[in-house]
């Protein structure tokens, strides 16, 4: 674009010489390049650098830093509906230290601010290389961060439910885990039933042989080997089943 409105204005400044075209067309030409070359650096690295950076930060500590799995994973939520706000990066910085505590660093911003700035992320190889190295558990447990991170301004675009679910399904969650930690946090009549796995029509003893065995599948001590930052989540998780089957008992008047 700007190699031709250079010709134009050498056209002009040079005494509408042919000369002023061709001078005016190099000098645009170049900043032409220098614009597509910003764009480049801009635009950051290719997805398989992407993916190395990820791999070289997550694979820091043997099984992998599951702070570095959650930053590359919501930066892929926050950037979904195409704009990052001041306010859910205030959010994630403190959200991130109140679950991780000493844990999550400096470091862990500046990868964050990588994933950011960066190119596309590459969904499918990241959460290929999660799955290989969690057990369902823990990648239960980063949908449900990934939810809180998703409703912390209060309001929830469609195209970040969408890269949720995009990422459930890479990370092969289950449709009806799935739904159970999303009705966690968002609510409508049947919330209650959609949390433990179960339709609103379910028997007295239906709903309860669900929830004995949403509490079993969710409980703190499924993760309690893998540390702090883990069962602080999953504390909160099996907290909520509680809260659904309780809502469930007292609506049906159960003893």
């Amino acid at each position: 674009m700007f190699k031709f409105i250079g010709a134009i204005i050498g056209y002009f400044l040079l005494g509408r010489h042919f000369f002023g075209i061709i001078i005016g067309f190099v000098v645009g030409s170049l900043v032409d390049s220098y614009v597509t070359i910003q764009g480049k650096i801009k635009s950051g690295a290719k997805p398989e650098d992407i993916f190395e950076y990820y791999r070289q930060h997550s694979h820091s500590q043997g099984k992998g830093d599951f702070a570095t799995m959650l930053v590359v994973l919501s930066a892929a939520v926050m950037r979904a509906d195409g704009k990052i706000l001041k306010s859910e990066l205030e959010y994630l910085k403190s959200f991130f230290s109140q679950q991780f505590g000493p844990n999550f660093t400096t470091e862990h911003l500046s990868t964050l601010k990588h994933f950011l700035d960066g190119g596309t992320i590459p969904l499918v190889q990241v959460c290929g290389d999660i799955r290989t190295r969690t057990q369902i558990e823990i990648r239960i447990q980063l949908l449900h961060f990934l939810f809180g991170l998703a409703k912390a301004d209060g309001h929830v675009a469609e195209q970040e439910l969408n890269v949720i679910k995009n990422i459930a399904n890479l990370l092969e969650i289950p449709n009806a885990d799935f739904e159970s930690v999303k009705n966690m946090f968002y609510r409508n009549v049947n919330s209650d039933y959609s949390v433990l796995g179960i339709d609103s029509s379910a028997t007295e003893e239906a709903i309860k042989k669900a929830y004995r065995q949403m509490a079993i599948r969710y409980h703190p001590d499924k993760v309690a080997a893998m540390g702090e930052e883990y069962q602080k989540g999953a504390k909160e998780k099996f907290q909520k089943i509680q809260e659904a089957y309780e809502n469930i008992k007292k609506s049906r008047g159960i003893n």
